[in-house]
């Protein structure tokens, strides 16, 4: 599938987002000197590389630093946090833009039906509150196990429901089924749900980012992978699935690059070069 190339001789920065996970980064979290150099001379160009992700603020933040952006834009937690790295700020970044909202009535709601699996809310730039302990490594910051009903005991930005006795397509019917109304989610490749404010996705952030860089909307590329990056890739004048994305996400994208073993992204970012 081949969509509309942004047009090289249009004036004015782009602003080209970037999942991660999928997308830049493999699943061993190995990011290769392809897309490194492709970042690199993208910025150097003077466009704005923007990553955007499901990831927290603080888990974002050292793969910005991988890639060498210490000053610009990041959206996390899938739209609901949108921040400025600014190595000046005290923990190099402020807070643009937060949303959050009540998680409570979900988490009653969900536990009802998936009463073993766990979950988890998020505090910006800490870490996150959970009912029991992750499995190593797939959470950032400070974990602090609590009690269920003190996940809901103030607004958050984000949910994460994780159910390892589960399977994708059976979060994706729990939730039809639910009709989980007042919240946007997002199913995972695993038993992973995440759920955010209603109407927030990365594609709200980066919209925000957009006006705020006062980049034009056809002078906009996306490269994703997931469900999360649905909304993305059709936010974009050039919205870029990966490989390895199934069908729904291939389908919202204006075409199709190589999988993540095969640096997909490195092509894309390649292409925006003169």
């Amino acid at each position: 599938m081949t969509g509309p190339l942004v047009p090289d001789d249009a004036p004015g920065p782009m602003l080209v987002a970037l999942d991660i996970d999928g997308t830049l980064m493999s699943y061993d979290q190995e990011l290769s000197e392809d897309v490194r150099d492709a970042v690199a001379g993208l910025r150097a160009a003077g466009h704005h590389v923007v990553l955007a992700s499901g990831r927290s603020l603080i888990a974002i933040t050292p793969v910005a630093e991988i890639l060498g952006i210490d000053r610009g834009w990041v959206v996390a937690s899938n739209g609901a946090v949108t921040a400025r790295l600014d190595p000046e700020e005290p923990d190099g970044y402020a807070l643009e833009d937060v949303v959050t909202f009540d998680p409570g009535p979900a988490l009653r709601l969900l536990r009802e039906h998936l009463p073993d699996a766990r979950y988890a809310v998020e505090d910006v730039g800490v870490g996150f509150r959970m009912n029991e302990l992750f499995p190593d490594g797939e959470l950032d910051g400070v974990h602090r196990v609590v009690e269920f009903d003190e996940l809901w005991s103030g607004e958050v930005t984000r949910v994460i429901v994780r159910s390892p006795g589960s399977t994708s397509e059976e979060f994706h019917e729990l939730v039809e089924h639910l009709g989980l109304d007042d919240v946007t989610y997002a199913v995972g490749w695993t038993a992973w749900m995440d759920l955010a404010p209603l109407g927030v996705t990365k594609a709200t952030g980066l919209e925000l980012v957009r006006r705020a860089l006062h980049v034009q909307p056809h002078r906009t590329v996306a490269v994703g992978d997931g469900h999360n990056d649905v909304e993305m890739l059709q936010w974009a004048a050039r919205g870029v699935a990966m490989g390895h994305a199934d069908a729904a996400v291939q389908e919202a994208a204006d075409e199709v690059t190589g999988t993540i073993d095969d640096d997909g992204a490195a092509d894309v970012l390649r292409s925006l070069l003169p």
